[in-house]
């Protein structure tokens, strides 16, 4: 019989801390916080008992959590800081993929990874975050996929607090829309750096001047026109 991992926490915990000690990436633990009705940023804390119902949901019969008094968790946490600091690497950026419904935020997703997740949507709309890993240049990146459908802007809001990225995915056939608009306020709030994807360049009826201006209405101002915001024009259904 295997030895349970002992998990030793205080009163709380910040779910980042909690997913290193499980060995789980971030986004699986702040997942299952959600489908629990809890939303979590990853530096927000969870208390003791919350941590216990995650750990009882995700089904890690291996690992027992254990409530120590403070001081002696953070004398723990110090020396193991100091073990790690030499090789202690950056976490994953959090990147939030954000638009208007079918603008192209899921096809964009899918091209990047290589996946077919718009084919399986109701309707071909997104109706939660899907939250996927994968590797540029020997590097993580987490990848967030958000709900467009106006009914879903709860959702979008949290998704665009989790984030250190945001792109906005704005068709070039049909220009700023209202949930683009809200992703861009959302954005902003969250002081995420935003990229906007000119998307379905490949339209007949595209305008990739038209969607600039209609940005810079809204204090998007493109890289090209001598703002600070990287705006790349792309056809996500050809790749």
């Amino acid at each position: 019989m295997s030895q349970k991992k002992i998990v030793n926490i205080t009163d709380s915990i910040t779910v980042d801390e909690l997913a290193g000690a499980l060995n789980l990436p971030v986004t699986t633990l702040i997942g299952e916080l959600f489908k629990n009705g809890i939303v979590a940023t990853i530096n927000q804390r969870i208390d003791f008992e919350t941590a216990v119902i995650v750990v009882e949901e995700l089904g890690l019969k291996d690992v027992e959590l254990k409530k120590k008094a403070k001081a002696d968790v953070v004398t723990s946490r110090l020396q193991k800081m100091h073990e790690v600091s030499e090789n202690a690497k950056p976490r994953p950026p959090i990147v939030a993929v954000m638009g208007h419904v079918d603008h192209g935020k899921t096809t964009l997703l899918d091209t990047i990874l290589g996946t077919k997740t718009v084919s399986g949507e109701a309707g071909g709309i997104t109706q939660h975050i899907s939250a996927y890993q994968t590797e540029r240049k020997g590097r993580k990146i987490t990848l967030l996929d958000t709900p467009g459908h106006e009914a879903f802007a709860a959702l979008r809001q949290h998704g665009a607090t989790l984030t250190d990225v945001v792109i906005i995915v704005v068709a070039a056939d049909d220009g700023v829309k209202p949930q683009t608009i809200e992703a861009i306020r959302f954005a902003q709030n969250a002081n995420a750096k935003i990229v906007v994807a000119i998307n379905k360049m490949d339209k007949d009826t595209a305008n990739k001047d038209r969607v600039m201006a209609e940005l810079s209405e809204r204090g998007l101002m493109p890289e090209e026109w001598g703002g600070d915001v990287t705006m790349v024009p792309i056809s996500a259904k050809n790749g």
